[in-house]
């Protein structure tokens, strides 16, 4: 079975749920959030402004990021 290309890795709430999810193609973190009728997802970033790169994602495919 192939990857799923977005992997859900943080979840947290049950009524406003709050999600940290994984790009698996470029290891790219966003978050969802949801809570009744509103919800938001965005591109995690860096102090720097740039998008933010799962860990676990660089240490298992051998990608450097800079």
């Amino acid at each position: 079975m192939a990857k799923k290309r977005f992997e859900d890795i943080y979840t947290e709430g049950k009524m406003a749920v709050t999600k940290i999810i994984r790009d698996n193609e470029t290891g790219v973190l966003y978050m969802f959030h949801y809570g009744g009728p509103i919800s938001g997802l965005t591109v995690m970033v860096d102090k720097d402004g740039k998008p933010l790169v799962d860990k676990d994602f660089i240490a298992e495919s051998g990608t450097s990021v800079e």
